[in-house]
């Protein structure tokens, strides 16, 4: 559990800083993101379901297939569990997310190995 902590979101080499207002990985997560400009280059779903309202800023969603579609502040987007991809800031992004509860594991795609994840980001 945490409450009010600023750290790494989606590990270290991830441009997202996690402004954590509540974190109940069992229950659900609040927490206000700031992506900055770029991406990393892993794909990755998620342990979690998650809704987030695009604040400011915009950022670019690539899916594994080669489609992309544009987030644009005002706009709101549901990401599944299932959804493989990357996200690309076209400027510095800020997004309010509500998650919720996160499964044991997930998958992230490093120079084109999967990879299984769970807490802590370690592997599996």
């Amino acid at each position: 559990m945490r409450f009010f902590e600023k750290s790494h979101d989606g590990g270290k080499n991830s441009g997202v800083t996690g402004y954590f207002v509540v974190e109940i990985k069992p229950l659900f997560s609040i927490v206000l993101l700031k992506f900055s400009k770029g991406t990393r280059e892993a794909y990755h779903n998620h342990a979690f379901n998650a809704l987030t309202i695009w604040l400011k800023g915009s950022v670019k969603e690539h899916m594994l297939t080669g489609e992309t579609r544009e987030w644009k502040a005002g706009q709101i987007k549901f990401t599944p569990r299932s959804n493989f991809h990357k996200v690309e800031a076209l400027a510095d992004t800020w997004a309010l997310c509500f998650r919720g509860p996160w499964i044991n594991t997930w998958n992230e795609s490093r120079l084109g190995k999967l990879i299984t994840l769970t807490h802590g980001r370690k592997e599996v």
